[in-house]
């Protein structure tokens, strides 16, 4: 063994060592550990930062090649059948550029992983049926069409949608990536949004800790693997919550990160090296790190590297070169590589070319890829990540690989392709690889029946998706809700009337226990605190301490078995969280209900990318906006204000949102989400409701008003005056300030009026844009009518909110001729009285009565003077500054 720098003493060195073993040996790793420690306490009192000191770990794979394990499988058999799986995923690319329909495609990536793929496929990833759970994948988004090609080898797809990759509308094809939504018997989760794997995957891996503990399943056997690409670790949300895994000891968490040293664009980290950043970076968030950066070629010449200069030259060699060599000849890296140095010079220049040529990087070699994924399973109590040194366009010659424009490649001419033909080891005849034709073999060849019997020691074939569930809900009854339908004799929130229902759910002797309450943090802002004594805050580790708050009733209660998942401030963690529970009856087989309550404007606008993939993952639960609304919540400014979350919502086809003011119609609406996504139908939705902290006396409940509550409108009163008559819409707090504006021009001007609680602006346009749209394509046909049209008349209407103005303006066109008014709080929020901020967005009662005189002036039902006396009667100010500009 070479001599190290530091080493002055190495007989020293050994005594260290040697009393380390010892130690070990007769009082066990803990005292070592504790020694350790001493020594670390000791050195900081005299001021030397020993970590400081410590270098990066050498760029050499973390297994020594004296622990590789025996291949379990017939390499020339995989080998072949990896060969015909890359082959038939780069014609899938060819074939859909040669169409000239500019359908793109990814070439490069899947090659560089290509191998690692096929060892877990035959010996590592386990399928789910009926009776087994099985391991959870999240495939690299861009190395889809490889996935495809192996499941067109396994016979679970056709010639036909290989042909059809990422021709969807007509031919009914392939999508581009992982999207459960458009292939929901196949993809699990929807990967290419870079970055929303790490983070779902960890909250995954942490929710299956979560049934199990609560014993709602055994999810001890189940691992979790993650596909990454390491120009992805630059996401946030890859690398920002990894100290969660960690926290939570997922030892059924790996993340394999291939590391081909290139982004999209080019070097991940040219100047530096990525697998020592990203170890670093995973070492210090307590994560077991496995290194695969070398294959077995590399095992001889490190062995007889005595000096220590290739491993010198391995550890100082950036990311950059590393790239531009593979792009050279053999005398270049002769000369710039090991001819760095006179000792690695020495070491390899007896070797021949292609000796050197075959000193491969780590995730191209079968038997190291399968001795460190057999590694990584085992039990560090704590998650694992695999960094694994690839080839980006592997195998695909000197004009992709390690391009920097090799992402960007979805074409190969005919030489590249014979290049690629014969580096894969295949028989092809040139007429074949003119025509671009697939290979598949025969299902009484030998390859065929090794790949089934590979999948059928597994459970069977992967990816997909499950579509049997194991429980079923009743319907609830909305009698269970009946003290909520009655008028509530004290002012209460719609925030706190969200509580009730919740308790009234959690007592439920069906659904209980699949209730899944999440919060990101802030639950006694909300008034959650009773839930803490009463079904428990999760926590993997139980209580260890004795909480602050012990001899309160609402004390902070945390427990293995607990039932709330409390995420801290990480609304990213929170909502993913939320998705795994949301999607649990696919992933696991088992229904459960999430109700994830947050700061309406520290949801949509900061997690969409989440919630988007959510509704491709096609997620069933309810997201509660809680405190929300620009003028509800006084006192907190500007970027606590929310006026915008219901227009991020309405971006997302299967997510429906209502905007309740009373209790009765959070009820019926939080009754019906259950029906619709867990009784018979079993709908691909997702339910977002606003609730706000406002206290306000409830009204009764009328049979009468339950359709239109789903519906998104329905009357709530009439003021009967004068023939001169006008309608008032309103939703959430707001409505409040209708009625209020309806007795002013009642009192004052003997104005008749309609009130409407609209508790869904967003579902009303979606069924005037259907009509429409049906009526467009049926023009023989008796046209159908909004459901809007059905409830209003055709006289001026006029509508508030605490929202934006388009929120209300969403359903202008089907308001008769127009006659529309809209008013919102357009602008940024304010800290004020609720009073002064509606005043100040121009939403209040007194607002409402001036639009509603000038719509009904415009009309020619009133004349000018009337709004002129209102105006000096009420003081209103006309010169106040717009507050959208302000």
């Amino acid at each position: 063994m070479f001599k190290e720098k530091y080493d002055i003493d190495i007989v020293e060195t050994n005594e260290w060592l040697q009393s380390a073993d010892l130690i070990i040996k007769k009082d066990g790793k803990k005292r070592l550990n504790y020694l350790i420690n001493k020594i670390i306490k000791h050195v900081y009192k005299i001021n030397i930062d020993i970590f400081n000191n410590i270098k990066n770990n050498n760029y050499i794979n973390t297994i020594n090649y004296k622990d590789d394990l025996k291949y379990p499988g017939n390499l020339e058999i995989e080998k072949k059948i990896c060969s015909i799986i890359r082959w038939n995923a780069i014609i899938t690319i060819l074939k859909a550029s040669k169409k000239k329909l500019d359908l793109g495609g990814h070439i490069a990536t899947y090659q560089s992983i290509a191998i690692f793929y096929e060892v877990c496929f035959n010996h590592i990833f386990n399928a789910s049926n009926k009776n087994n759970s099985g391991d959870i994948i999240y495939f690299q988004g861009h190395t889809s069409p490889g996935i495809y090609s192996r499941s067109f080898i396994e016979g679970r797809i056709n010639e036909n949608h290989l042909n059809n990759f990422r021709q969807e509308i007509f031919k009914k094809g392939l999508c581009s990536y992982p999207h459960p939504r458009l292939m929901p018997n196949f993809w699990q989760f929807p990967t290419v949004s870079m970055g929303l794997s790490a983070i779902n995957a960890i909250y995954q891996a942490k929710f299956l800790k979560y049934l199990n503990n609560r014993s709602l399943k055994d999810t001890s056997k189940q691992k979790v693997y993650v596909f990454l690409g390491d120009g992805e670790m630059d996401e946030p949300e890859s690398k920002g919550v990894i100290t969660i895994a960690s926290r939570e000891k997922l030892n059924n968490l790996i993340f394999i990160i291939n590391c081909n040293l290139q982004r999209l664009d080019g070097p991940v980290n040219g100047n530096g090296k990525i697998i020592n950043e990203l170890e670093n970076i995973f070492l210090g968030a307590n994560w077991k790190v496995l290194k695969l950066i070398w294959d077995s070629n590399w095992d001889k010449l490190l062995k007889k590297d005595k000096t220590g200069k290739l491993l010198k030259l391995l550890n100082e060699t950036n990311d950059g070169d590393y790239q531009n060599f593979l792009t050279k000849d053999i005398s270049y890296i002769r000369k710039n590589f090991f001819g760095r140095y006179k000792e690695t010079y020495e070491l390899t220049k007896h070797m021949k070319d292609e000796e050197i040529l075959k000193l491969n990087r780590g995730g191209h070699d079968f038997k190291k890829i399968y001795t460190v994924i057999k590694n990584a399973q085992k039990n560090y109590n704590k998650p694992v990540v695999i960094l694994v040194h690839t080839i980006k366009g592997y195998g695909m010659g000197k004009n992709f690989e390690s391009q920097n424009i090799a992402h960007q490649v979805k074409n190969m001419n005919i030489e590249d392709l014979h290049y690629f033909k014969n580096n894969l080891k295949l028989k092809i005849s040139d007429k074949k690889i003119k025509n671009l034709e697939y290979i598949k073999f025969n299902k009484d060849s030998k390859e065929y029946k090794y790949i089934i019997k590979c999948r059928k020691l597994l459970n069977g074939f992967i990816p997909k998706r499950l579509n049997f569930i194991k429980n079923n809900f009743n319907i609830i009854n909305i009698k269970n809700f009946k003290e909520l339908l009655k008028k509530q004799k004290k002012k209460i929130s719609t925030t706190t009337i969200f509580i009730k229902i919740l308790k009234i759910l959690l007592n439920d002797i069906y659904i209980k226990k699949f209730i899944v309450p999440i919060i990101s943090d802030e639950a006694r802002t909300f008034g959650m605190e009773d839930l803490f004594k009463q079904i428990g805050i999760y926590n993997s580790n139980g209580q260890k301490y004795i909480p602050q708050d012990i001899n309160k009733f609402s004390y902070y209660k945390e427990d293995k078995t607990g039932q709330i998942l409390q995420e801290g401030i990480n609304e990213s963690g929170a909502i993913s969280s939320w998705i795994a529970a949301a999607t649990s009856y696919s992933t696991n087989n088992l229904q459960m209900i999430p109700f994830y309550i947050f700061y309406s404007m520290f949801g949509f606008q900061r997690i969409g990318d989440l919630l988007w993939a959510a509704a491709d993952q096609q997620a069933r639960g309810f997201l509660i906006g809680a405190t929300s609304g620009r003028t509800t919540l006084n006192g907190e400014g500007l970027q606590h204000e929310d006026g915008h979350s219901h227009i991020y919502s309405l971006t997302i086809p299967s997510c429906i949102s209502y905007d309740p003011a009373y209790a009765y119609e959070l009820v019926i609406i939080i009754q019906d989400g259950i029906n619709r996504m867990y009784g018979k139908n079993k709908e691909n939705i997702y339910y977002y409701i606003t609730v706000t902290n406002e206290n306000y006396i409830m009204p009764k409940f009328y049979n009468n008003f339950k359709y239109g509550i789903l519906k998104g409108i329905y009357k709530l009163e009439s003021l009967k005056g004068s023939n001169k008559k006008i309608q008032l819409l309103g939703s959430g707090a707001i409505l409040r300030n209708i009625r209020k504006a309806s007795y002013i021009l009642f009192n004052e001007y003997n104005i008749s009026s309609d009130i409407f609680s609209v508790t869904s602006f967003t579902e009303l346009a979606r069924d005037g844009q259907d009509c429409e749209r049906w009526n467009i394509l049926n023009p023989k046909k008796n046209p159908k009518k909004p459901y809007i049209q059905k409830i209003l008349k055709n006289i001026p209407t006029v509508a508030s909110s605490d929202y934006i103005k388009l929120f209300t303006e969403q359903i202008s066109k089907f308001i008769y001729n127009n006659n529309y008014y809209s008013l919102g709080t357009d602008g940024y929020g304010r800290s004020d009285s609720r009073k002064n901020l509606r005043y100040y967005f121009e939403i209040d009662s007194f607002y409402i009565v001036i639009a509603s005189l000038n719509l009904l002036y415009k009309n020619k039902i009133i004349n000018k003077n009337i709004i002129e006396d209102y105006i000096f009667k009420f003081n209103i100010n006309i010169k106040k500054n717009n507050p959208r500009l302000l």
